[in-house]
């Protein structure tokens, strides 16, 4: 009797403590929990990352509509800063002509005033030498005929009236 016996002996009461034991049975238990447990994880995994991918989804989303909207405000904005600047623009073009007919009005005036005033002089130059004129050419003779005669005259158109 060999050792190769021996070892063949052993190998077969091991075998078949094993198979009395049911060890195989436990070890494909075993094996078929740890394949189940993996196939949850991995189901779990996969649900994870579909919720992941989903979330993900709605916040790109929410970002592009964000941008959007971002970009929607500042379109508005510049909208409103060209409506302001022409605004203002044609207020002060508005209010420039405003001061420049208000300059020329008041050039106006005083051309008149000036002219009036010019007149004025004129007149009481005109006046100034005709009595000059009166006073050296007229003697008192003359004089009270003419004021008799411009009472008269005044009586008759006073009495127009």
């Amino acid at each position: 009797m060999d050792t190769t016996f021996w070892v063949a002996v052993s190998f077969v009461l091991f075998i078949a403590l094993l198979v009395y034991f049911a060890v195989p049975r436990k070890i494909i238990s075993a094996l078929d929990k740890r394949a189940e447990s993996i196939q949850q994880e991995l189901a779990e995994a996969r649900r994870l990352r579909e919720e992941a991918q989903s979330i993900l989804a709605d916040y790109q989303r929410k970002q592009r509509d964000a941008e959007q909207e971002a970009n929607d405000i500042i379109a508005q904005a510049e909208r409103e800063a060209q409506a302001y600047a022409q605004e203002t623009r044609k207020q002060f073009e508005d209010m420039l002509n405003r001061r420049v007919q208000m300059a020329d009005e008041k050039i106006a005036r005083a051309e008149a005033q000036a002219v009036a005033e010019v007149r004025s002089r004129a007149v009481d130059a005109s006046v100034e030498a005709a009595e000059q004129i009166i006073a050296e050419k007229l003697d008192e003779d003359k004089a009270r005929a003419l004021v008799q005669q411009s009472v008269e005259q005044l009586k008759k158109h006073g009495g127009a009236h």
